[in-house]
């Protein structure tokens, strides 16, 4: 029999998890950027501003997003490290990929977008000074693999940050819970014409490891110095790990 893992909140193969997940960002990639603004209320644009802070990422530096997507980490980075740095911009998804492709050569920036799985990623290893992977990670199927092959591609002093929904506060808990199970779905089919995928969305969130375990994973994938940072009441934490 093969082997489980959650889709949402259902239990699928692991082998079509991946399929799965493609269909959901083929289906939202053209209101992807509009949901977020809408979704968040405008504070995912803070959220990633501080993680790009957060990052020390400098003139001349090397740069991996790890589903990247639509290009806004990946566009802040190209602003700072220079014609002398590196951003590469990567998704499982041609249909997101196209579309960040598309902004950074928009805004003037000539940097390789590459279709690759994070679990499998094409880069030597200790290359890059810092890998960031934002609203990612839970989707993928072997979370543990994936933050392995982040932290192989990392230099020596690197570091991975990840920013992703977590847990959040418990008294704001039943509020949150009715946004993302009523009011997400509904936004998701007046919007982008598909409630189902908001719906997985938002369950798989509430599947995806709060910011301790997730901190714990970081740590056996052989990250140190692993931290997190709450965002908007633990909505978003941001996790920061080092390899040494």
């Amino acid at each position: 029999m093969a082997r489980q893992t959650h889709f949402g909140f259902q239990q699928v193969p692991e082998d079509e998890k991946a399929k799965r997940v493609a269909g959901v960002f083929s289906s939202v990639a053209g209101k992807y950027d509009v949901m977020n603004d809408l979704m968040s209320l405008g504070l995912h644009r803070l959220w990633k501003a501080f993680t790009v802070e957060i990052s020390a990422v400098r003139a001349g530096d090397r740069v991996l997003d790890v589903a990247g997507g639509t290009a806004d980490l990946s566009l802040a980075f190209a602003r700072r490290v220079g014609e002398t740095g590196q951003v590469w911009l990567t998704d499982i998804n041609n249909a997101m990929l196209t579309r960040g492709r598309d902004r950074l050569l928009d805004h003037g920036f000539l940097h390789p977008a590459v279709q690759c799985d994070a679990e499998r990623l094409p880069f030597p290893g200790d290359y890059f000074d810092c890998v960031t992977v934002a609203f990612g990670l839970r989707n993928m199927t072997h979370k543990e693999q994936a933050l392995a092959e982040m932290r192989r591609v990392l230099k020596p002093g690197g570091r991975l940050l990840v920013l992703e929904f977590s847990r959040v506060w418990r008294p704001l808990a039943p509020a949150y819970d009715l946004y993302s199970f009523k009011i997400l779905p509904w936004l998701g089919q007046k919007v982008a014409n598909d409630a189902d995928s908001y719906r997985y969305l938002a369950e798989s969130i509430r599947m995806h490891p709060d910011q301790e375990a997730l901190k714990v994973m970081m740590e056996q994938a052989g990250l140190e110095r692993v931290e997190y940072f709450n965002m908007t009441a633990g909505v978003v934490a941001l996790h920061r790990g080092y390899k040494f």
